[in-house]
């Protein structure tokens, strides 16, 4: 596997994004994390949307504070995203998690969603977080070893108003 680093989004990660946000459109799969989705907006205007979010004075009030990451490799390109959010509401609680992440279609199977998702663990620690919340559909088994990977136990399942089956698991910081 490639070196890889969680960095904040950037002017200079432009092109990278595009590039991936592409690959990803192209597939017709949902998006994740959710905070990396443009919805329309031009990269200038989506990065600034992202550098407000990690505050709570600049966040909209029906969300949290989080800040947002890309994983890249040594050449910059960009393989996924993570987003870990400070705290949890009552939504976030159930279903969401402290943590979402997505990597990119082709750069699946490679390890790169565990090794994000522990660079991302650290950051918790450094945001007070003593134990993280973290979800993911049932039907996604990748994801739920990736979870299991970094230290989850699984709570619980809770199934939304769809009939979609969330596991919900909790990963104690060391």
């Amino acid at each position: 596997m490639d070196n890889v680093y969680l960095v904040l989004p950037s002017k200079e990660h432009e092109q990278s994004y595009i590039n991936m946000m592409t690959e990803w459109e192209n597939t017709g799969e949902h998006i994740y994390p959710g905070a990396i989705r443009s919805n329309g907006m031009n990269y200038s205007d989506w990065l600034n949307k992202v550098k407000s979010y990690t505050h709570k004075e600049t966040c909209p009030s029906h969300l949290v504070p989080s800040d947002t990451y890309f994983l890249i490799n040594d050449n910059g390109k960009i393989l996924g995203a993570i987003s870990i959010r400070h705290y949890l509401n009552e939504n976030l609680l159930s279903t969401g998690g402290h943590i979402g992440y997505g990597i990119r279609p082709t750069e699946r199977r490679k390890g790169h969603a565990k090794a994000m998702l522990k660079m991302a663990l650290e950051k918790c620690i450094q945001l007070d977080i003593k134990k993280a919340l973290i979800t993911c559909d049932k039907t996604n088994i990748a994801s739920a070893k990736t979870i299991l990977a970094n230290g989850g136990i699984l709570e619980n399942e809770v199934v939304e108003d769809n009939g979609n089956v969330v596991q919900r698991y909790w990963i104690t910081m060391r």
